[in-house]
């Protein structure tokens, strides 16, 4: 009957699904309650085109040292395994990889963790040059400490030939070697991005940057597209861009500020992969102000959020102003979002999708990027239409009133643009105390 059951659920994916998973998932008592996690590994596996197939759960005060899971519970999920006809295993914690190889001679398929399910994703998905480096520099970091189950022949090489006579070297060395070296030029390779980078991030410092930060599938990319009428990919999937798009926002009553849209974070999100995405953060670390996307349709959004500011913190940018957004509150009944809205006050409440909620965010991001702003009134050359598109370009003008060889602006300026305007000589009427 099972089988039948997921056969005919398998003629129903389609033929993009690869392999067929069981999923596993231990909680350690003490470590807090016990969260959707395997539907959220379902969903990693389904953007892997994995068709999950069974699960298995278990609560105990410390992994098993051998398999991670206990002997009954390692016999339950062979049963499972041979049940489904799945050829793959994936836990929802990180192994070592002795217990990688335990777990894969004891049930005869493969094995994997979170993390490298993650890693298998991201591969997938990465699109720039920058992000396949990414991508490769995190994969080659994983795996160096497990090569040794990679190889099963790590007798010595043959030798012969004049000077190459002796006991010659393990396989595992030679890749050993090779990944250190090839690790070494990736991050020599990246290095040169993310310097790359922050000359480009400086260089438009001329206006505001807003970065949107969040949890994946939070609903970032869509909110880029309905505040700049952009047309950036979107899909119900976690991680379905990786790569960092910045677009012109004009934001209404105030100017011209940058939006910038980064890769999603997740809970425990690899450690590798948060150092090869410094440079895709780059943006979010050089912006003005972090928009928080939370989805709030989500029964975990409370503890996204805090996945997400554990990731901010380790990348270095948790104290920048950040402004908490709900997203998705079409889906949510107006109880629950009460009761939302009493635990984050703060929160601006939207829905990017539908359109609700958007000029109260606009309002709101004017508000506290206005902070940074001097509104003053200058007198420039009539004739000088350059430094007129300047002041329009990176600030508001609130109006202009002509004279015969001069204009008088009344406009709202960024601070950090005094000083540009300072090596105007034409300019009068700039502020002596602001640089």
């Amino acid at each position: 009957m099972l089988r039948d059951q997921l056969r005919e659920s398998r003629s129903h994916i389609g033929d993009h699904v690869y392999e067929l998973a069981v999923l596993v998932g231990v909680y350690l008592v003490g470590r807090g309650g016990v969260v959707s996690s395997l539907d959220e590994l379902s969903g990693l596996a389904e953007a892997a085109r994995v068709c999950v197939v069974g699960r298995i759960t278990q609560r105990r005060s410390k992994p098993e040292a051998a398999t991670y899971i206990g002997s009954g519970k390692l016999e339950e999920l062979k049963e499972l395994v041979n049940a489904t006809d799945a050829n793959l295993v994936i836990f929802d914690n990180d192994l070592a990889p002795g217990q990688t190889k335990n777990l894969e001679e004891y049930l005869g398929v493969k094995v994997i963790d979170r993390t490298e399910l993650i890693l298998d994703i991201f591969a997938s998905r990465a699109k720039t040059n920058e992000a396949r480096l990414a991508v490769e520099l995190a994969q080659l970091e994983y795996s160096l400490p497990r090569l040794k189950r990679m190889w099963t022949h790590l007798e010595r090489q043959g030798v012969g030939g004049v000077g190459l006579r002796g006991p010659g070297e393990k396989q595992l060395e030679v890749d050993r070697r090779l990944a250190q070296r090839r690790i070494l030029d990736l991050k020599l390779e990246l290095g040169t991005i993310q310097r790359r980078r922050n000359r480009e991030v400086t260089a438009r410092k001329t206006l505001c940057t807003v970065s949107l930060v969040g949890y994946t599938n939070a609903g970032k990319s869509t909110l880029l597209n309905r505040l700049t009428d952009s047309d950036v990919y979107v899909r119900d999937q976690l991680f379905a861009t990786l790569d960092t798009r910045t677009r012109r926002w004009s934001l209404p009553g105030w100017g011209p500020v940058l939006l910038s849209d980064t890769v999603g974070f997740i809970r425990d999100l690899p450690h590798h992969l948060i150092a090869s995405f410094r440079a895709t953060l780059e943006e979010a670390n050089q912006a003005d102000l972090l928009l928080h996307i939370a989805d709030a349709s989500s029964d975990e959004v409370s503890f996204q959020i805090d996945a997400v500011f554990q990731v901010l913190t380790e990348i270095g940018i948790r104290d920048k102003d950040t402004l908490l957004v709900l997203n998705k509150i079409d889906l949510l009944e107006s109880d629950c979002l009460k009761v939302l809205l009493s635990r984050y006050p703060n929160a601006i409440p939207i829905s990017a999708d539908r359109g609700i909620g958007i000029e109260n965010l606009t309002i709101a991001v004017s508000d506290i990027l206005s902070k940074e702003f001097l509104e003053l009134t200058i007198e420039l050359p009539v004739a000088d239409g350059r430094l007129m598109a300047l002041l329009a370009r990176d600030g508001e003008i609130l109006s202009k009133q002509y004279g015969e060889e001069t204009v008088c602006v009344h406009c709202r300026i960024p601070q950090h643009l005094v000083g540009r305007l300072r090596q105007e000589k034409e300019i009068r009427g700039l502020p002596e105390n602001v640089s």
